[in-house]
């Protein structure tokens, strides 16, 4: 039998950690003198208090730590504790991400210009158009068009607010060229599919997104960051990319003013 000091001793905790331990019922002393008061541990009772600390150390609070050690739902307590280290951990390795990009670009003689943010994509029921157009320039002619004839052909559709305009982009590398792509426009209802164009729904997706403002044919630098942040933060590629119009020729002035949103499909790699 061992008294609290040289208990505290051999477990390296507090004297009044152990009282507190007692106090709860975690881990009461195998016996109490009753004239004295002194608590009295035995040698076994080391595993309990190895097991408190080690849960401890895992960032457990002591109401969880009893939970565990008593059975009630120890092994989902410690699966979500994994899942909260895990996430953590993808934050850290994100900022330490940014931080090297950062000073990369700044030894360089750049500034920072992106800013990667995971966000959940709902689903949008939209009309799309699937077509292989020559560039950019085409494109936005496309794109007017499309929403015109869906317009008269489906009077009562009305697109979303706020409002969500993309590109769903079909190629397997980035291109400003000759490229396969989906204009897509989300609607708060389907109407009924026409000449060159359907509806369809585009299902809810994680996404990793920067925005980019400029010109079209400055886009391949955002997807250039991107697809080496996914490389850097253990994630791989879950799908066709989208580019989501915010500001554009129909609002801005000038081309440095349009504002896209590159949106990469991700998921983790492991």
């Amino acid at each position: 039998m061992h008294r609290i000091g040289e208990f505290s001793r051999l477990g390296r905790v507090t004297v009044k950690a152990l009282r507190y331990y007692d106090e709860i019922g975690l881990l009461e002393p195998a016996e109490v003198d009753q004239w004295t008061g002194y608590r009295y541990y035995t040698s076994d009772q080391l595993y309990r208090l190895h097991e408190i600390v080690a849960l401890k150390q895992l960032g457990f609070p002591i109401d969880q730590i009893a939970a565990i050690l008593d059975g009630g739902g120890g092994v989902g307590l410690v699966a979500a504790r994994l899942a909260e280290l895990e996430a953590a951990q993808r934050a850290v390795t994100d900022q330490l991400f940014r931080v090297r990009h950062f000073l990369r670009l700044k030894e360089e003689g750049y500034d920072m210009e992106y800013q990667v943010v995971l966000k959940e994509l709902p689903a949008y029921t939209v009309f799309s158009s699937r077509q292989r157009v020559a560039n950019y320039e085409a494109m936005m002619t496309l794109i007017p068009a499309i929403g015109a004839q869906v317009a008269a052909d489906n009077p009562g559709v009305a697109c979303l607010e706020p409002e969500y305009c993309c590109n769903v982009c079909h190629d397997t590398e980035y291109r400003d060229t000759d490229m396969d792509i989906e204009v897509c426009q989300a609607v708060t209802s389907a109407g009924a599919d026409g000449e060159g164009y359907v509806f369809k729904d585009l299902p809810p997706v994680t996404v990793a997104s920067v925005l980019h403002r400029g010109p079209y044919d400055g886009l391949g630098a955002a997807y250039a960051y991107l697809v080496d942040w996914v490389e850097t933060n253990g994630y791989r590629i879950a799908g066709d990319w989208r580019e989501a119009f915010i500001d554009g020729v129909w609002n801005c002035e000038s081309s440095a003013d349009w504002l896209t949103e590159v949106q990469m499909p991700v998921e983790p790699a492991a």
